[in-house]
């Protein structure tokens, strides 16, 4: 199965419709699986009076509240309505994580192929339950969560009755340094609950998605902005349109590179080792009766021969014929 690639474009469109549906494109143009937002109503997800996070007052330069803050990067439903729309026309799967629950009963009444949810509600349990209820696919971040976190959320999302959880390993920083990421955590959660797994990454450049792909991801979600000099708290840590491109390439050439598993020649190797691979050769004459052994026999890269990975079985063993120099031992 193909990894799915979804392009985050969150907050980054400013909160404007126009700057929405230039990323649709730009992710379209990119070759990713899907383009995500997220959908909210400011006043149901925060306090007029609560801070900003420490990376959103970097990143904006900006002391104002969290709520004037996702106030003026909200978007309204009848404009995710028209981005669902355009997506449809462009060929490219609109997603958007609910963040509470009016805004989970308008995604889910748009027949999304599931409900992304993001990591701060790992430990918001009534919220699962009811994300749950809703009896769809869920795909789950994880940041800022202990295992037993993750399985107290996971088991509350089977148990209300989510048929498959996915888990997105993640760190909750804008940009995250690499030695926070922590990709191995990835392949902690799929030992553990047996689902599957991938990883939703906040660092700078393309290296870190890519590594997690080789490493078993079949889920990845990357930020990407229009440009990442633009105002707003989530630019600086986004990809620009040709980087995310590039990434999306580089996956598929490491999903090619991976395989099936199976330790075996490939064609071009079978051609290769016709002139490759050593081959018993006379090194000096051989009568019939003589003995087979290193004294007579060496092994050299040629057409003709019997194989040297049966050297056990020749020598040792009586000549069947007379050989001259450089003529190929058979069979």
């Amino acid at each position: 199965m193909s990894v799915y690639v979804i392009a985050e474009a969150g907050v980054n469109h400013n909160g404007r419709l126009d700057l929405a549906l230039k990323l649709c494109d730009a992710a379209k143009e990119a070759g990713v699986d899907a383009v995500k937002f997220q959908t909210w109503k400011t006043e149901r997800i925060v306090t007029k009076s609560a801070a900003q996070a420490a990376y959103q007052k970097e990143n904006t330069g900006c002391d104002q509240s969290q709520y004037e803050m996702l106030k003026e990067l909200e978007l309204g439903y009848p404009d995710f309505e028209k981005i669902n729309d355009y997506c449809k026309k462009i060929g490219v799967q609109f997603l958007s994580t609910p963040d509470e629950e009016e805004s989970l009963e308008f995604l889910c009444s748009m027949n999304l192929p599931f409900i992304k949810i993001g990591s701060g509600e790992v430990t918001n349990i009534p919220y699962l339950r009811e994300i749950g209820s809703k009896h769809q696919k869920v795909v789950l971040s994880t940041g800022m969560s202990t295992l037993a976190d993750v399985e107290k959320a996971y088991d509350t999302l089977i148990g209300s009755g989510a048929p498959e959880v996915a888990l997105l390993h993640c760190t909750t920083n804008y940009p995250c340094p690499y030695d926070e990421v922590n990709l191995l955590a990835m392949q902690t959660m799929k030992a553990a609950f047996k689902c599957q797994v991938g990883y939703s990454d906040h660092t700078m450049g393309i290296e870190v998605p890519i590594a997690a792909v080789a490493m078993g991801a079949e889920i990845i979600e990357k930020h990407f902005t229009l440009d990442r000099t633009m105002d707003g708290p989530d630019h600086q840590a986004s990809l620009e349109p040709q980087e995310l491109k590039q990434m999306v390439q580089s996956i598929r050439n490491i999903e090619n590179a991976l395989g099936d598993g199976i330790k075996r020649p490939n064609a071009s190797e079978k051609a290769n080792s016709e002139v490759v691979l050593k081959r018993m050769i006379a090194k000096s004459p051989i009568k019939k009766g003589d003995i087979l052994s290193s004294d007579n026999i060496a092994l050299l890269r040629s057409s003709e021969g019997i194989p040297a990975k049966f050297w056990d079985l020749v020598a040792g063993k009586i000549s069947k014929k007379d050989y001259q120099i450089d003529e190929p031992i058979e069979l």
